[in-house]
């Protein structure tokens, strides 16, 4: 049986065995043919704070035009589609012309609702939504109250459904279920895929030359632009789903010859399902991410079409003018020690390019562990080099400890946890930022040339180590940063 035949998607502890804490080396916790360290059930003893599954789907969910999201439970579940909104507008700008707002509603649960149950409000919430906005498509999102209640959303969907002209979705984002935030875009893709999809035909009424490139809410039309640019000088066409799509796009993605992922851990829930039920095989080996990486990506794709003599003068010139372009850069990166801290497929993507740039790894912290960050792990590894690996969700008591121990020259990492290392006195730069290029051969230049500006002044980290401090007591600092894990350490394996 399909995971799509179920209500809701599983979780990923169960259906990757992943692993959201370990701390070590590298080489401790890569081990080519041999039993890794890390293990799905490798916890804390003292957490000190983490992200809930539900954030990262409201970014996907919030950018889909002609869409409401329906958050069934407290209106604070919501509030972080308050401080998305303007990435979200301007991503519509980016690629429509024009900023649209994301629209999202809540049925807002009181104690109430609580304990006599919110099904009815719920359903009476869904004829609003399509009454007042005229949607295309209601994304019906269950939270942690409804769920602990026994509210039955899918249920209620269902009754709502027949009575209203949009397609309502039912999305499954209980935090309390997961310690894995990526089981959001499984979430997501289990709702969008259940109820979008068309039913399969027989024959399919094949795009030869369609490739579906899986887009993330955390690239922006510029990356966008650059993968698509490649990919067309092979001659091939290009679908991007699912951020910022409309409905069709996906309906159009079981018709593609190829589906391509720019991050494994974004895409495999879906991509192994279009494969499965409508025949379209996929790649998802490399992020294109890093001149190698951008290059092996493109080759793949190209070779799946017959393109590889075609696609490897393409890589030939991109490469030698990407060099070119970068020579000035690199004699200021050499020798440089970074940290970097992301999603990860994005952290351990990053530090291949960084490599490639004359950069050298201090450590590397990953948001979580599956089987598709080996592949990364395996090139890092064969560099010969060993460095700090540790896998934790958020955690920045153990960041602060690390970057103690550390003393990095630049840190990479995402915008809401960067100050961290700030207020330690290390120059932090945003590991993405969706107005600006990241990804293909562009995206190394422009990564250089931003990395180029922040180390050519430190003024504003110099005067936060001088002036503030972090709130970690000087015998943490002395502490081994990994004391609180169990479970997750080459001891304990």
């Amino acid at each position: 049986m399909s995971h799509m035949d179920l209500a809701a998607p599983p979780r990923r502890e169960d259906r990757l065995k992943a692993c959201i804490a370990y701390g070590g080396s590298i080489c401790d916790g890569y081990r080519p043919g041999k039993p890794c360290a890390l293990m799905a059930d490798a916890g804390r003893g003292f957490t000190q704070g983490s992200i809930c599954l539900l954030l990262p789907a409201l970014g996907i969910m919030g950018s889909l035009p002609d869409t409401v999201v329906l958050l069934h439970g407290a209106a604070g579940c919501g509030s972080s589609l308050q401080g998305q909104n303007a990435n979200i507008r301007a991503g519509h700008a980016a690629r429509r012309g024009s900023p649209r707002n994301a629209i999202w509603l809540s049925t807002s649960l009181d104690e109430a609702a609580v304990i006599g149950g919110g099904e009815e409000r719920l359903e009476a919430a869904i004829r609003e939504a399509d009454a007042r906005y005229a949607p295309q498509v209601i994304l019906v999102v269950a939270t942690c109250v409804p769920s602990i209640i026994g509210d039955d959303i899918d249920a209620a969907v269902a009754r709502a459904a027949p009575t209203v002209n949009a397609k309502v979705v039912p999305v499954h984002c209980e935090g309390f279920k997961t310690r894995l935030m990526a089981t959001a875009y499984d979430a997501v893709y289990h709702g969008l895929g259940r109820a979008l999809l068309p039913p399969p035909a027989n024959p399919i009424e094949r795009e030869e030359r369609t490739v579906n490139l899986m887009n993330v809410s955390s690239m922006g039309r510029v990356d966008e632009i650059e993968l698509e640019r490649l990919l067309l000088e092979l001659g091939l066409s290009v679908n991007v789903y699912p951020v910022f799509s409309r409905p069709e796009s996906l309906a159009r993605a079981a018709r593609a010859a190829l589906s391509v992922s720019v991050c494994p851990t974004h895409d495999d829930y879906l991509l192994g399902f279009l494969e499965e039920r409508y025949g379209v095989p996929h790649i998802i080996r490399h992020m294109p991410c890093g001149i190698a990486n951008t290059s092996r990506w493109l080759l793949d794709i190209a070779e799946f079409f017959g393109l590889g003599d075609r696609a490897r003068r393409l890589v030939e010139g991109e490469e030698a003018e990407l060099r070119l372009a970068l020579r000035d850069f690199l004699p200021l990166f050499k020798g440089k020690r970074v940290f970097i801290t992301a999603g990860e497929y994005r952290s351990l993507a990053t530090a291949s390019l960084l490599l490639e740039l004359g950069f050298q790894i201090a450590g590397i912290r990953s948001f979580h562990y599956d089987e598709f960050a080996d592949t990364e792990l395996e090139k890092l590894e064969n560099q010969g080099t060993d460095f700090s690996w540790s896998v934790a969700n958020v955690q920045p008591f153990e960041e602060a400890n690390l970057l103690k121990k550390l003393q990095p020259d630049l840190f990479l990492g995402h915008w809401n946890g960067n100050h961290t290392a700030a207020r330690s006195g290390v120059p932090a730069h945003v590991i993405y930022n969706t107005a600006y290029g990241y990804f293909g051969y562009r995206g190394v230049y422009d990564l250089a040339r931003r990395l180029y500006r922040k180390l050519s002044n430190t003024a504003f980290t110099d005067r936060l180590r001088r002036h503030g401090r972090l709130p970690y007591r000087a015998e943490w600092y002395a502490e081994d940063p990994f004391r609180h894990i169990h479970g997750g350490r080459e001891g304990d394996a």
